[in-house]
């Protein structure tokens, strides 16, 4: 079964080219490094994927329906970059794991007693429930990470995209959300990780893309993480730098 999949993506923003003929297929029931330096097209995949731009060549399938369709349907889950939250806005975590349960109440927006039960089963898969009535910028890095995944969790998304979710976030945070994005694909569904966190791949991830414009390497971790292949997603500059601070 394929979940993802990607077939000879093209998008421009202009003049610039973000992604170049992007092809690749992501399965279930595993946990899916993308790896690039800034401006590698990883933020512009994701929103193909998602449904949120139409490429200007090629094709997107989330379990063979068009994104936007499947978005709709609630088949997708996003956890964004912090910077792109407005923390400050007067809602609690309980009403943000609530927002993934929008596309099942209909015009009305009426909380029934099932979509209070996905979400307090989502808040306790994600070890937030004492946190339900806190306003949401006021968690840790990592418990706003786990606010978004509870959403995705209580939505009933089988596939999520995480975008950048260890930035900010301590070890030990980032250790549980490790834990946690393990378990969601042990239950089948597909997970999606753009990262900068090269160290965290191999115990987070079963396989890795390397980005840059177009895929570089798909395939086993210890094969993406191979110096020769992070100098072509890097360079060489960047690649001494990781090899200096190992």
């Amino acid at each position: 079964m394929t979940a993802i999949e990607v077939e000879n993506v093209v998008a421009r923003y202009g003049d610039v080219v973000a992604l170049d003929g992007v092809s690749l297929t992501v399965g279930p029931g595993k946990v899916t490094g993308l790896i690039g330096m800034n401006g590698s097209g990883k933020t512009t995949l994701f929103k193909a994927i998602m449904g949120m731009i139409r490429p200007d060549q090629g094709q997107v399938r989330l379990d063979g329906i068009d994104p936007a369709v499947a978005r709709k349907r609630g088949r997708i889950g996003y956890v964004p970059q912090s910077e792109d939250v407005d923390w400050t806005f007067p809602v609690s975590v309980r009403d943000v794991v609530m927002m993934g349960r929008y596309g099942h109440q209909g015009f009305t927006r009426r909380t029934r007693p099932a979509d209070q039960a996905a979400v307090a089963e989502a808040l306790e898969r994600v070890e937030l429930t004492e946190y339900a009535d806190r306003q949401i910028g006021q968690l840790s890095g990592g418990q706003k990470k786990r606010a978004f995944v509870a959403r995705g969790i209580a939505q009933g998304a089988q596939i999520l995209l995480l975008d950048e979710p260890f930035a900010g976030v301590d070890k030990r945070s980032e250790a549980t959300m490790v834990g946690l994005l393990r378990e969601l694909a042990a239950d089948g569904r597909t997970i999606l990780v753009s990262t900068h966190d090269l160290h965290a791949l191999p115990q987070l991830a079963d396989e890795a893309i390397l980005l840059l414009q177009r895929v570089l390497f798909h395939g086993s971790v210890s094969d993406a993480l191979r110096p020769a292949n992070l100098a072509r997603a890097f360079g060489l500059d960047v690649l001494e730098q990781e090899e200096g601070a190992a």
